[in-house]
């Protein structure tokens, strides 16, 4: 359980997540919003990228604040959404790091065995001896997100993982989400600006919008068109499409305008 009580955060003068509470149970949690809502700024005050400024985060039972870092990165494990390594890297020396918590350094057999595995499940084996700089966009989102997955927290944190991601690659992303949850017992918490992939794939929806807490949710609950008016300030419809409601954001009548 991921607990959230009464958290704001401003950046000179500037409310930026505003008195926020909430409750994240096990499975996928897709954070929503538009542009400026808050969304990487939460989730990184959940990762303890930054301090506090007032509330307090609870992750399995470990404060944020003040568990030492190295009992915090075997709970939880986050990917940013801008990564930048000064480091000429290959592919696999990059998640290796993923086990620095639990190796600081020294990596055994079964560390190596994750590595490996995150490798595979990335689609990344046959380009684990590469440079990063010799990767597509895309292939070095799925590094990072290997190194994410190598790191084996029970708590996975990623901050808008499509990013670069062609059609099959985020249906690959957004399946290992679910196996990750289903399979692996993991809790996942994703920022995701496709809110259609936040509901065919989660299990419930947290929309913000100017910082503050909009609507928290099932994607039934949530995939509704007065919601989400409230949350993106345009009327969105909606349909069901094999159980999952969708919404046709594109090409609507009374789509937003740019201001």
């Amino acid at each position: 359980m991921i607990s959230i009580e009464n958290v704001s955060q401003s950046y000179d003068a500037e409310v930026v997540v505003d008195n926020v509470s909430a409750q994240i149970g096990p499975g996928l949690t897709s954070i929503i919003g538009p542009n400026g809502a808050g969304k990487s700024t939460l989730l990184g005050l959940i990762a303890r990228l930054q301090p506090l400024q007032s509330g307090r985060v609870s992750v399995g039972g470990l404060d944020v604040s003040s568990t030492p870092s190295k009992q915090l990165a075997r709970t939880l494990a986050i990917l940013r959404q801008e990564n930048q390594v000064s480091l000429r890297l290959r592919v696999r020396d990059l998640v290796t790091f993923g086990r620095f918590p639990h190796t600081g350094g020294h990596p055994t057999s079964e560390d190596r065995a994750h590595v490996e595995a995150a490798l595979e499940r990335l689609d990344l084996t046959s380009l684990a001896d590469r440079y990063l700089d010799q990767l597509s966009g895309g292939q070095r989102q799925r590094a990072f997100i290997a190194m994410v997955l190598a790191q084996d927290t029970d708590y996975v944190l990623l901050d808008e993982p499509l990013n670069n991601l062609d059609m099959k690659h985020s249906v690959a992303m957004m399946q290992l989400m679910r196996t990750l949850v289903d399979e692996d017992g993991k809790t996942v918490v994703v920022v995701m600006h496709d809110i259609n992939f936040a509901s065919s794939y989660s299990d419930s929806l947290l929309a913000l919008k100017r910082g503050a807490l909009v609507a928290h949710g099932s994607p039934e609950q949530i995939m509704d068109t007065d919601v989400l008016e409230s949350v993106y300030d345009m009327r969105i419809p909606i349909h069901e499409v094999d159980g999952t409601r969708l919404g046709l954001y594109f090409g609507s009548p009374q789509g937003a305008r740019i201001s």
